[in-house]
């Protein structure tokens, strides 16, 4: 592996395989180990400082997920993305997002409004700083917020059930030269229409912004011709 995961942090109250478990998936969305690559029991156990037990149980649970394929007589593997993959999956999310943004515009609260204009901020300060971790929590919390002030459980449930994909893509997207600058106008526009009230505007806008992401994403891949992805 290119880059050392680091020792797993003990959490009394979860088993250890749920703890190596959430580490490999973590390395994973954030692309420290990539589409393509090799997951040897005995270097992550190494790496991770325990046994290869939890290891191999994390493993079937990262595949269980799609996050891991196995092949035989060749061992696990991280799993690539595919040209498909993305379509589906931002397909979904320009739906869900578009759905959330028209609710908030009707629903939110001037607290919540208030957290998104906070938000918004934060996001455009760390913007042009490369960190490229702390611009993908901005991001996601930005998101998150339009989610909660939707107040529809479901949509925010369904959502939940794609963040795994989801911070995958935002983790490749985001760190595409320029496509944070242009997120921050995105997100401008869409703060803006919520604010106004204006849910078919918010709609359209939340839309247009994932499928300008899905085409930065899509450019990037294109650009570096990545192995892992098809």
């Amino acid at each position: 592996m290119a880059e050392k995961l680091l020792p797993v942090k003990l959490d009394s109250y979860k088993p250890l395989r749920e703890v190596v478990f959430e580490s490999l998936r973590e390395a994973i969305i954030a692309g420290m180990l990539k589409p393509g690559e090799r997951l040897m029991e005995v270097q992550v156990a190494e790496e991770l400082g325990v046994s290869r037990t939890p290891v191999r149980e994390a493993i079937r649970k990262l595949e269980l997920e799609g996050l891991v394929v196995m092949l035989p007589r060749r061992g696990a593997y991280i799993a690539g993305i595919s040209v498909k993959d993305i379509a589906d999956v931002f397909e979904v999310r320009a739906a869900l997002e578009a759905l959330a943004a028209s609710l908030a515009a009707e629903r939110i609260t001037d607290a919540e409004l208030e957290d998104l204009e906070r938000s918004l901020v934060e996001i455009t300060k760390v913007s042009d700083t490369g960190e490229i971790g702390t611009i993908v929590a901005r991001d996601t919390n930005f998101h998150d917020i339009i989610y909660r002030a939707s107040r529809n459980s479901r949509l925010i449930q369904i959502i939940s059930n794609l963040q795994d994909q989801i911070q995958r893509f935002r983790m490749a997207t985001l760190s595409r030269p320029g496509r944070t600058r242009e997120a921050v106008e995105e997100h401008k526009k869409i703060v803006e229409a919520i604010s106004d009230r204006n849910g078919e505007l918010a709609a359209q806008l939340a839309r247009e912004h994932i499928e300008n992401a899905e085409s930065s994403l899509l450019s990037s891949l294109k650009e570096s011709v990545s192995p892992g992805y098809k």
